[in-house]
């Protein structure tokens, strides 16, 4: 069975990729909670944050952490939500951490999240805007 997350980590399917290194790579949501929003999946596959082998741990975690500042510096954020679903709720069942943007009044709520697709030629320029921010700051 083909795992989309697999996919993309390797190149065969496409994606509004922001970061990539030799343990992880990092793309846009493409149904975000806001503009903005980032997944960051380990180019293994692994099903689940228990399953995450020892050596991935610091860099997937030193990746969120980038991608963090990352992501609030480019969307002129307050801060960021950092959240991974294991199993339940996981919609492809490779481990992914959300890193979505976020400003006091958003309109999010507990976890009735509202989605919605990025416009025409929307997507690259969000993403455009996070790697120019990933380049700057420094491991």
């Amino acid at each position: 069975m083909s795992c989309l997350f697999c996919e993309i980590a390797n190149g065969r399917v496409q994606a509004c990729v922001v970061f990539e290194d030799a343990f992880c790579v990092a793309f846009l949501d493409h149904r975000p909670l806001f503009a903005g929003h980032v997944l960051l999946v380990p180019r293994a596959h692994v099903d689940s944050l228990a399953d995450l082998p020892a050596n991935l741990l610091q860099p997937m975690f030193s990746n969120v952490q980038r991608l963090s500042s990352a992501v609030e510096e480019a969307l002129a954020a307050q801060g960021t939500f950092i959240a991974i679903n294991n199993k339940v709720s996981q919609s492809v069942p490779h481990l992914h951490i959300h890193i979505v943007p976020r400003s006091k009044g958003d309109g999010l709520r507990g976890f009735f999240w509202p989605r919605r697709k990025y416009r025409e030629g929307e997507c690259e320029a969000v993403a455009a805007k996070i790697r120019s921010i990933l380049v700057d700051l420094k491991e």
